[in-house]
This record gives C-alpha cells, sequence and structure tokens, in this order.
C-alpha cells in the first residue's frame, strides 16, 4: 500500500547518490555514471514545477492567533453570523481578505446552524469517526500560493497548498480541493478541512477562476492574495486583467460605464477545458512543496524528492465545478499522480453521443446527458414561468412562503411573453406555468427538485450561470457584451452605477465570481429605457418587464443556432467534454437526487453509465445517489430567508466526508468500497423555518451490502436507478 511505505532510512542513502552524481561524493577512479543513470538522478531531483511563474509565498500559521482551516476564528467563529472586519474596509490587508475569505466561502458550501448537524455531525472540531478535535478546529501548518502561467500572466491560475503540522512523510497523502462554482482558490476550504483534520496536504487551485474582478472604470485589479492595485501597476502579476488596451478601455467605459470584468466570464480562456489540468497541476505543486519540507538535501541546495507517487496516497476530490475538475483531472493523469477519487455533485460536461440510457424504477428517461449551457440555458427560459406553478404551492420563496410581489409579476410576463413567441401554448398564467414546469420534467428535471424551481428563479441562479459560461465557452471578451449583458452596480431606478468602494475592496473575499453577488449584478444593456439590472429590464421585442426573455433566448440560441456567435460557443463546449474513461481508479461519486442546479440525469448518472460503458468490467466507479439532499447546503442554513430548505433537505456535505472515510480506508487499509446504491434518508421535518434538529437517523451510512431495492445496477449499456 503506497500510504504504508516507509522510507526505512534511505534518506541518507539517497542523498550520497545525489551528492556522487552530481560530484560531491565519488571517490577517485569510480567510473563516471552513464548518460541514462545521470538523467535518472537528476529528474530525482526537486525543481519548482516549469508552469510555476512569479513568486512562491510561504506562510506559517501557529494554529491560534491563525490557521490553515479557519483563519483563526475557530469553529465557532466560522459559525458566527458575524463577519470579521477590517481596519480600513476600503484597504483591507491581505491578512484580513484570507480570514474573510475563509469564512465566506466556507459558509457559502455547508449548512452552519447546529440544527444542521454543524459542529455534530461535520464542522472543524469533528474528527474522524465523530471524535471531538481540540483548539476550537484550528490547524497549525503552512500555506503555498503561487501562479499557474506561461510567463506572459495572462493565465495567472493560482495555486495553494496547505500542509498541517500533524502531516508525516511516512505515510503521506494529499487530497485535491479544487474551487467550486467560480469562486477563487478558498473556494473549497469546507472541501479540504477532511484532507486537514487527516493530517494530509490539501491541493488547491482556482482552475481560472475567482471572485474578484477588473474595475473598468478605475482600472484595477486583484494580486494573488486579493490585495487591489492598477493595472499598469500590477502588469503580469494581476490576477484578471480584461485585456483591453488604453484605446478600447476609454471607448468601453465611455460607451458603458460602471462595469466589471469576472475572470471565468470575460478572460476569453475558456478555463473549463482545463480544469483537469490545473488540478493535477496543484498535486505537482503539492509534491515540490512537500520535498521542499521534508525530505534531504544535496550539496547543490536542491531537495531530492523522497515524496513520490508511488509513496503517497493522492485522492481527488471537490464539489460541484470542482468534483467536476477532480474527474477530468483523472481522465487526463498520465503519471499515475492519482490513485483514487471521491466528489459530490460533480459538474461534468458529456460527449454528445452517449450510447447509453438511464432507467429510473425501471421507466427510461428520456432526456439524459445534456451539457450544462444546455440545460441550463433550457431552465433560464422556463423557470422563472414555472416558478408560479399551483404545483409548488408551499416551496420555498413561492407565493405561500416569500415570494416578493414583484418577482410574482415579472414572472406572470415571462409567462406570457414565452406564450406569445409560441413556447408555450396555454392560455392563463396558471396553465402556463403548469407547462412550463412541466418543459423542466421533460427536460431531464426529477420531480424531487420542483421545490427548488422558484427560491432558483428568484435568486437568478440560472441565468448567471448561462450568462457565465456562456462567454467562457465562446472565449468573449468584456466588451463583446455577449447577448447583451454586462455586470455592474446599479442605483435605485437599478441603472448601472459606481459601486462602494469598500465592496470591490472585499470582493476577493466575497465575490463567488458568478454575478449577481457581492452588490453587482447582470445588466440588460438593450433594456428598453436604457440598460437596467436584467431582473427588471424591458425586452425591446415584448415591450414587458420580462426578465429579459429577449436575453434569455439569444443565450438559449448560442446552444441551438448556426451564427458566429453560436458557432464559437460549441465548439468551446467541444472541448470541455469528458471521455468518461477513470483508467480503473475507485472512485466515489454522490449526487443529491434532488439536485436542481446540476439534475442527476444530466451529469453523474450518464457519467457513471458511460464510465462503464467505457472501461467495462474495468471500472471501479461506484456511485451513490442521495434522496431529500439538492446542491446548495448552504441554502438549508438560512431557514429565516429560505423556510422550507430545512424541513425538506438534509446535509450532502456529510456524505462527502463519508465517501472520503470510504476511499480512504480503501486505498490505505484495504477497506471494500461500497456499491452503487441510493441511500434513503429522512426529512428534518416539521415546521418550515425551524425544523428540528438532524440525528444520525435522519442521514443513513452509505451501505456496504445496500438492501437489493437499493442497489444501482449497469448492464446492457444501461444504467437502472431504483425509486
Amino acid at each position: 500500500m503506497k500510504a504504508g511505505e516507509i522510507r526505512q532510512g534511505m534518506l541518507a542513502m539517497a542523498a550520497a547518490a545525489m551528492l556522487a552524481a552530481c560530484g560531491g561524493g565519488a571517490n577517485e577512479g569510480d567510473p563516471l555514471p552513464t548518460a541514462r543513470a545521470q538523467s535518472s538522478q537528476h529528474s530525482n531531483l526537486n525543481r519548482l514545477p516549469a508552469f510555476v511563474s512569479g513568486p512562491v509565498r510561504t506562510t506559517v500559521y501557529d494554529g491560534a492567533s491563525d490557521d490553515l482551516l479557519t483563519a483563526g476564528l475557530g469553529a465557532a467563529g466560522l459559525a458566527s453570523a458575524i463577519p470579521p472586519g477590517y481596519v480600513d474596509g476600503t484597504a483591507p490587508t491581505a491578512a484580513e481578505l484570507r480570514r474573510a475569505a475563509i469564512y465566506n466561502n466556507y459558509r457559502a458550501l455547508v449548512d452552519m446552524t447546529a440544527a444542521g448537524g454543524y459542529g455534530s455531525l461535520y464542522g472543524p472540531t469533528v474528527g474522524p469517526g465523530g471524535t471531538t478535535l481540540p483548539n476550537d478546529g484550528k490547524v497549525a501548518g503552512v500555506e503555498v500560493l503561487a501562479y499557474s502561467d506561461d510567463g506572459g500572466g495572462r493565465r495567472n491560475v493560482t495555486l495553494m497548498v496547505q500542509v498541517p503540522d500533524s502531516f508525516d512523510p511516512d505515510r503521506a497523502c494529499i487530497m485535491t480541493a479544487t474551487s467550486s462554482g467560480s469562486r477563487g482558490v478558498y473556494g473549497a476550504i469546507s472541501a479540504g478541512e477532511w484532507g486537514l483534520k487527516r493530517g494530509c496536504a490539501v491541493a488547491y487551485t482556482d482552475k481560472g477562476t475567482g471572485g474578484a474582478p477588473h474595475d473598468l472604470m478605475a482600472d484595477t485589479v486583484s494580486l494573488i492574495d486579493g490585495t487591489r492595485a492598477t493595472a499598469a501597476a500590477a502588469s503580469s502579476a494581476a490576477h484578471f486583467n480584461a485585456g483591453l488596451d488604453a484605446t478600447e478601455l476609454a471607448a468601453f467605459n465611455a460607451a458603458t460605464p460602471h462595469r466589471f470584468a469576472f475572470k471565468h466570464a470575460h478572460s476569453g480562456r475558456n478555463p473549463e477545458a482545463d480544469w483537469g489540468r490545473f488540478t493535477l497541476q496543484a498535486v505537482e505543486f503539492a509534491f515540490w512543496v512537500l520535498n521542499e519540507r521534508y525530505s534531504p538535501r544535496t550539496g547543490t541546495g536542491l531537495a531530492v524528492k523522497q515524496i513520490q507517487p508511488r509513496n503517497t496516497l493522492v485522492i481527488a476530490s471537490s464539489i460541484s465545478n470542482g468534483g467536476g475538475a477532480a474527474l477530468a483531472a483523472a481522465e487526463l493523469d498520465a503519471q499515475g499522480l492519482i490513485d483514487g477519487v471521491a466528489v459530490t455533485e460533480p459538474a461534468v460536461e458529456l460527449p454528445a453521443n452517449l450510447g447509453v440510457t438511464v432507467e429510473r424504477g425501471g421507466v427510461p428517461v428520456p432526456t439524459i446527458g445534456k451539457p450544462l449551457i444546455d440545460f441550463t440555458t433550457w431552465a433560464n427560459v422556463y423557470q422563472p414561468c414555472a416558478s408560479l406553478s399551483a404545483q409548488l404551492a408551499g416551496t420555498p420563496f413561492q407565493s405561500t412562503y416569500a415570494l416578493p410581489a414583484v418577482f410574482g409579476f415579472v414572472a406572470a410576463n415571462r409567462c406570457a411573453s414565452l406564450k406569445a413567441k409560441g413556447l408555450l401554448t396555454a392560455e392563463t398564467t396558471a396553465a402556463q406555468a403548469d407547462e412550463a414546469l412541466a418543459r423542466l420534467r421533460g427536460y431531464g428535471w426529477e420531480a424531487e427538485s420542483d421545490p427548488l424551481h422558484a427560491s432558483h428563479a428568484a435568486f437568478e441562479i440560472a441565468s448567471a450561470v448561462s450568462v457565465t459560461f456562456a462567454n467562457a465557452y465562446a472565449r468573449t471578451r468584456v466588451s463583446d457584451h455577449l447577448c447583451g449583458y454586462s455586470f455592474a452596480g446599479i442605483d435605485a431606478t437599478a441603472a448601472p452605477a459606481p459601486l462602494a468602494a469598500t465592496a470591490v475592496a472585499q470582493m476577493f473575499a466575497t465575490g463567488n465570481g458568478v454575478p449577481p453577488n457581492s452588490g453587482v449584478q447582470m445588466i440588460n444593456n438593450r433594456s428598453v429605457g436604457g440598460p437596467r439590472r436584467d431582473v427588471a429590464s424591458v425586452s425591446p421585442s415584448t415591450l414587458a418587464a420580462d426578465m429579459n426573455v429577449d436575453g434569455a433566448l439569444c443565450l438559449r440560441n448560442l446552444v441551438t443556432g448556426s451564427d458566429a456567435n453560436a458557432l464559437a460557443l460549441q465548439a468551446g463546449l467541444d472541448a470541455t467534454r469528458r471521455s468518461g474513461n477513470l483508467h480503473g481508479k475507485p472512485t466515489l461519486i454522490v449526487h443529491g437526487r434532488s439536485d436542481a442546479l446540476l439534475p442527476v440525469n444530466h451529469t453523474s448518472r450518464p457519467y457513471t453509465a458511460l464510465n462503464k460503458r467505457v472501461e467495462g468490467q474495468g471500472s471501479r466507479l461506484s456511485y451513490i445517489e442521495v434522496t431529500h439532499a439538492q446542491h446548495f447546503d448552504g441554502f438549508i442554513g438560512l431557514p429565516a430567508v429560505l423556510p422550507g430548505y430545512d424541513t425538506r433537505y438534509v446535509s450532502l456535505h456529510l456524505y462527502l466526508f463519508r465517501a472520503l472515510d470510504a476511499m480512504y480506508g480503501h486505498l490505505a487499509q484495504g477497506q471494500a468500497l461500497p456499491p452503487s446504491q441510493v441511500v434513503r434518508t429522512v426529512p428534518r421535518g416539521g415546521t418550515p423555518g425551524a425544523a428540528p434538529a438532524l440525528t444520525a437517523a435522519n442521514v443513513p451510512p452509505i451501505a456496504l451490502a445496500p438492501a437489493a431495492g437499493d442497489r444501482i445496477e449497469f448492464s446492457d449499456n444501461t444504467l437502472r436507478i431504483p425509486d
């Protein structure tokens, strides 16, 4: 077993060998090493990977005043509703921004309420096996930051390695925690927690995304640590520069003032095509960091690579887009860096012709395996109208809870506009809403996703994701204003306006990279009467406030059309499609059946089937589908804002940690992996906004021997999911 290979005193011997190879220890008359031996010996020296560009920043955290996992806040501080502050909010320090970034990113992915399981079933103080960890969950260690780039400063993907003091080089392990969504490098810190508590180094990357924008009016950019500088002063050290020259920038600001460019949308690089490569680079960087810290050095000052893939356990993991990046890395892994994979709710783009089918309860699912930009632009068209369906009564943000009157008004207008354009046929708003809901179900959403449509539409989730990914796939620049969209702060009339200086300065810590967020809104540049916030704009073709139906249909046309922008997007999408070949790596994929953002019929179910078809008997993938679980655990922890999430849904994050435990036990101790199965959880129930506490009875374990009615099976190119 890799994790159990002890170096057994070879450090000194290896160092002596390296000294000899470099001319520092050979006896007179000894034969010179052959060219092949010299090459092998020199390749064993710990050299900084060629993709690392610029300075490498190393910071030691004592585990008291500051630490790797909680930034000194501890488990209690992370749970506090009061975020960490700044001495000067307009000019926060790097340490202040890091603390706030960890606070915000951790909370964004986890239900932080004690009733939801924080502090008892998961969280910084909950150790392996449910043990209680000391020091309020703080983790001492070292953190190392650098850019991956080709030297030009246009890519500048952030790589970060956290090495806890508990790391044991004789039982070396690495976990990846690629950022979820479009977040910055701390965007999966709550996933990395598992590795830190296990004594593993954690390899992070922002994968070419990030929350801090290029402020085009001020021409300021973020640096790697989140502090801001003018674009000129930052030069190639900018985390992201929109790439407009002085003339272009002046013209852009004159025509469309107060706008922001975000890296995922506007880098022109289609970063998703390289998410797997960046994740592998994070692992390679982690090996370099570990050998710098723990391996002996030769007379040249270079370390000898003693911590290597052959004696280090490496698990690729993360959440959502980060989970998709882990799968992509496993597919691309030609060096044998990764030993196993454990992810939740992965976003993964599948081949156009899958050659597989999915059945649920013996009934074929008619629409499966669509790429994210396809099913998300579909949701962007129909979800606002569907949210008004009487079938969704009593669901979060629907009329019986807190659906704002203004949203109900524009959603009804969306229904009418879709009818006028021939995309719905029913005559009344109520019937149109039911028809729109049926369109979602027919396009791959499970009925278990129904209660989520209203809140997703109200939070503009599908439109935000559609705009960001459409720009990325088409490799557009911010000045292209694809489908008439831009990003800006707004005034009381919903028109673009300057954003508060504090909001801009702190966006490295507060932003998720996909507006609307942190005061930045999506803008419809083509709104009647001038640019307005997208949800409040008036569509030119309908003269109605219908949540920009023209923009939604323009985005949809990029998927189905044949104009230049559509062809550019489709080519970019093709560069992100995965093969399903994990090369026999043991893999656990966990997904919530109720997921409305990344529906199981377009992601984990067909990917599992594809892998089984491609790898055949060599497949070692198990798919775990969790009932009463959805994409946004953080929403469960907002009972005052989204009552009803708490009564309906359980933590999927808990099952990520259980999958990681199972994978670690398999790789390190030879334990069997659980087979594919449905895990049947029990909702908390009770009063929306005041659900009773989650207990172990609500969240049964992943079974090593699931009941026959819970097993997920594959045969004849068909994945069979039990009801």
